[in-house]
């Protein structure tokens, strides 16, 4: 999910610079659903594994 959240801001990057706004602004709306997304899913990850009595992995 990170990977498509870095591919949608790199389309709104490259859109922005060559002037077509409202596609870059889209594409940057979906990076940082996806971004927060990936967030909460990693929050929610990282507490049940606590909850278990693993840590992480290193």
């Amino acid at each position: 999910m990170l990977y498509w959240a870095l591919v949608c801001l790199i389309i709104a990057v490259i859109a922005g610079v060559l002037g077509f706004g409202g596609i870059a602004g889209t594409a940057a709306g979906i990076a940082k659903i996806l971004f927060f997304i990936f967030l909460v899913l990693l929050v929610i990850s990282l507490v049940m594994n606590a909850a278990k009595g693993k840590g992480p992995k290193v």
